[in-house]
This record gives structure tokens, C-alpha cells and sequence, in this order.
């Protein structure tokens, strides 16, 4: 069984009742979820020896995020605890043209405030076939941009293939900041998943002729990305992910796959969206399933989009998909009939 080792910050999430906005009542729904927790459970669903690492405090709410996890099957027994606090993300989900919220309260958090000899990187990657970060991580200030340098290196040293979905996220650092970090980091990345804003963001690399608002995407443009992504840090395949966004409850989805030869594109799906939230992070999880089982190019964009395609039809970060359902619908079976 092939064994796949993630690293990132768990969360606790805080949503009002469907589609309501913050505090239009006085409930909220308390779960789990973060980017590489996401892709941990995707894989343990996927029937992977799926191990997620972080540091969490050994409080009570701090039990309940590693036991989250462990409903899936996740491996948590390399999770360090220590530290105080839990990181919360409070989320509004948007509908129609009123746009999704994501509000952070993650300053101090246990994992934020990891050191770098928290992690015993050598222990970790023992049987480890593949390693999977975001660019979430290091963004979360600390010591974390070493600690994730410590994991690449170790990871490389052992020959473990390592995967970065780049995540830029402008609310906990700056285009300068993410470039300078990113820039060392992907020096040992094997694959790079991107979408149409983050290799701009992170790397000032776009693709030309596209309108991600008005939902004109331009294929040409994506390979032109693809390829600098790959020539730039010598990347052996590049995945971007395309989604035209007509609203907040409607987007197209699809995605590509460069090995250095081939430029894949996947079908394209109309998502009428139940939560967007974990829709890149089950792309991710979906693409590294494929490549660890020897899948073609083609055939590894096609599961990755048709296992984030299901995903937006799921409520919470975690996507709660089997390899079967999401063959079936990568086979062309969308039609959303009920199973009898």
C-alpha cells in the first residue's frame, strides 16, 4: 500500500446554517478541515496509507480535530501536541452573486508557533512514497518556512516524490513574501498544482487572453503557464486547475495536466455548488491518487477533476467520496440519478 505523508495546519471551521450570513441566527456548525488534512482524508478514502502531521494542543479541542481525522482512517499518530490554541476559520458561504466569507482567527496557534525540532522529519518519511505541502503552510509565519524546507529535504533525501499546491493566500502574507519562500521551496517539488491566480500571484506567470470573472479561459495561455512553471523550477508534471466562476452557486470546472510532452485537458463540468470550500485540496488528493496507481496523464486529470467536481457537492472540507464514485462520474456518468 502506498503511503503518502501531509503536513499543515488543522483547523477548526465555524459556518452559520446554510446559506445564512454571520449571526442571522445564533447557531453556527462547528467541524474540521484545512488544506492538507483535506487531501489526508482523501487518500485514506482512496484506501492509502494516508499520514497527516501537525502540532495541536492536548486539550479537549485539539482531541476532537485529531479524531476528525481518525473517523477516515487517517494516520495521526506523527501529530505533535503542544501549544494552546486551535486555528479557527469562520466561513459564510456565499449563493448566487453574493460571494463565500472566510474570516481567519489562526494567530498563535499550536502549529504556527511550531519550532523546527517539533518534527522528527528522518522518523516521519520511514515507508513514505510521496509528500504533499500548500503554500498555506509556510505562510503561517514562525519557523514555519524552515520547518517545511526541513520536511523537502528529508523527503528528497529518502526519494520520496513530493507534491506543492501552491494556495496564495493574501490574508497571512505578501506577493514578495510568498515569492521569496515559494521560490526556495519548489526547488525540491516534483509536482506543482496551480490554478488561474496563484502562479500570477506567487510567480507574476499568467496566462494571457483570460477572464476568470467573465468565464473566458483561454487553453493556450494555460500551457504557456505550465511550462514556465515547469521550466523555471524543473517541475516533472504541473497540474492547473480551471474554474469560470458565473456566481457564487454556478462555476465551470476543469483542469490540466502537463507530464513535459503532454498538455491534458479534462472534460468540463457545470458545478451548481454545495460548498466550494476543499474543492482545490480534493483535486489535489484525487491527482496524487492517480499518479501513485500508475494512471495515464489523461487519465489522472480526468479523476483528479471528477473527485473535486463531487467534492462541491459536499457539505465541510472533507470530501466523503469513494475511487468508485468518482470513476463513475469521470466515465461520464453525471447524471446524479438515484442509486437503487
Amino acid at each position: 500500500m502506498k503511503r503518502v505523508v501531509t503536513f499543515g495546519e488543522l483547523m477548526l471551521r465555524l459556518a452559520p446554517n446554510g446559506y445564512y450570513r454571520f449571526f442571522q441566527n445564533d447557531q453556527m456548525q462547528a467541524t474540521f478541515g484545512g488544506g492538507e488534512a483535506n487531501v489526508a482524508v482523501s487518500l485514506a478514502n482512496y484506501g492509502l496509507d494516508s499520514v497527516y502531521v501537525t502540532k495541536l494542543p492536548k486539550h479537549a479541542i485539539g482531541q476532537a480535530a485529531v479524531d476528525s481525522l481518525r473517523y477516515f482512517g487517517v494516520d495521526t499518530s506523527k501529530v505533535v501536541r503542544g501549544g494552546d490554541r486551535v486555528g479557527i476559520y469562520f466561513l459564510e458561504k456565499g449563493a448566487s452573486q453574493r460571494g463565500s466569507v472566510c474570516i481567519y482567527d489562526r494567530a498563535h496557534s499550536a502549529v504556527a508557533e511550531a519550532k523546527t525540532t517539533d518534527f522528527d522529519w528522518d522518523s516521519i518519511f520511514e515507508g513514505a512514497d510521496w509528500f504533499h505541502f500548500t503554500g498555506i503552510t509556510p505562510a503561517l509565519g514562525g519557523e514555519l518556512v524552515n520547518i517545511c524546507l526541513d520536511a523537502c529535504r528529508a523527503a528528497k533525501a529518502r526519494g520520496v516524490k513530493i507534491s506543492c499546491d501552491l494556495n496564495y493566500r493574501g490574508k497571512l502574507w505578501t506577493r514578495a513574501e510568498a515569492r521569496e519562500a515559494m521560490t526556495q521551496l519548489c526547488q525540491y517539488v516534483d509536482v506543482c498544482i496551480s490554478n488561474e491566480e496563484d502562479a500570477k500571484d506567487v510567480f507574476g506567470i499568467e496566462a494571457e487572453n483570460t477572464d476568470i470573472y467573465g468565464g473566458k479561459l483561454n487553453h493556450e495561455g494555460y500551457k504557456s503557464v505550465a511550462k514556465q512553471l515547469a521550466d523555471k523550477f524543473g517541475f516533472e508534471k504541473v497540474a492547473i486547475t480551471l474554474r469560470s466562476s458565473i456566481s457564487a452557486s454556478d462555476n465551470d470546472w476543469a483542469g490540466m495536466l502537463y507530464d513535459g510532452e503532454n498538455y491534458c485537458f479534462s472534460k468540463s463540468y457545470h458545478l451548481h455548488i454545495v460548498d466550494r470550500v476543499g474543492g482545490g485540496d480534493s483535486f489535489g488528493g484525487g491527482l496524487i491518487y492517480s499518479l501513485l496507481s500508475g494512471k495515464s496523464t489523461q487519465d489522472a486529470i480526468e479523476f483528479a477533476v471528477a473527485a473535486s467536481a463531487l467534492k462541491h457537492s459536499i457539505e465541510g472540507d472533507y470530501n466523503r467520496v469513494s475511487v468508485s464514485e468518482v470513476e463513475k462520474l469521470a466515465g461520464g456518468d453525471g447524471s446524479g440519478r438515484v442509486q437503487r
